[in-house]
């Protein structure tokens, strides 16, 4: 039995980082949006042996345990004891780039696996063991447009729709760390909620939808802000830095 799944990654339209957390984290708040720009494909089957694991990449994925598909199935075999199953991922989508794909894949593991084995988890308890993953893996079990709060895994679905525009993404040789980009930001309570700019027009985001990680990230990469400019510079309506980065987007009319 073999199942392939592909797993789309996400931008962030807008994202403040609101207060820090007692807990050293911040509250956060941003819209995620999925895309189809940069997929993974992400293959289940069963094999011989309890489990196996393949990663085939461009990028240096790191080792095999810290993968979070490897991290998934560990999850689910602990309280199930699932066993014999190959999982192999074709990673496409950028790492290190505030697109969401090692999360992405994590979701996308969960649900392959509780199909693969006939797992009967609720809901609920799918989006508990997602959390353990990574804050924003609940998204993607649902990938519907979502206004994300608290360490962005408090989600509302929202009934926002881009499919009239054309999506762009560029993903330059730039890492940047979760650390170095938390590291210049000051929190703040925005003036205005991201779901009020939203309402908006498209064309209009550009004067009030920010992504705080943009102005000290730009700084100590001036491509990303060039990349930024270059795309208002072709027309998009709108451009962006994704998350804490490095992947810059644009939207076009189509």
């Amino acid at each position: 039995m073999s199942k392939t799944y592909i797993a789309n990654c996400k931008i962030n339209l807008g994202l403040h980082i609101v207060r820090k957390r007692p807990d050293g984290y911040h509250d956060l708040e941003t819209v995620f949006y999925p895309t189809d720009f940069f997929t993974d494909k992400l293959t289940i089957e069963s094999c011989n042996s309890d489990f196996d694991f393949e990663c085939h990449s461009e990028w240096d994925t790191g080792p095999d345990d810290k993968n979070l598909c490897v991290k998934a199935f560990r999850l689910l075999a602990q309280d199930f004891g699932i066993c014999g199953v190959r999982i192999t991922l074709d990673k496409h989508i950028p790492i290190g780039a505030g697109l969401g794909g090692g999360s992405a894949d994590a979701a996308y593991t969960l649900i392959g696996l509780c199909e693969h084995f006939g797992l009967n988890i609720a809901p609920q308890q799918l989006q508990q063991y997602a959390l353990q993953l990574g804050s924003d893996v609940p998204f993607f079990l649902s990938n519907t447009p979502s206004y994300a709060t608290g360490r962005g895994d408090v989600l509302e679905k929202i009934p926002l729709d881009l499919s009239n525009y054309q999506i762009e993404i560029i993903k330059p040789d730039i890492f940047v760390s979760t650390a170095e980009a938390y590291s210049g930001v000051t929190p703040k309570v925005p003036q205005h909620s991201i779901l009020e700019i939203l309402q908006q027009p498209v064309k209009s985001w550009r004067d009030s939808l920010h992504n705080d990680f943009e102005e000290s990230v730009f700084a100590k990469h001036p491509v990303l802000a060039e990349l930024k400019q270059s795309y208002y510079d072709r027309g998009a309506l709108y451009a962006a830095m994704s998350g804490s980065g490095s992947a810059v987007f644009g939207i076009f009319e189509k």
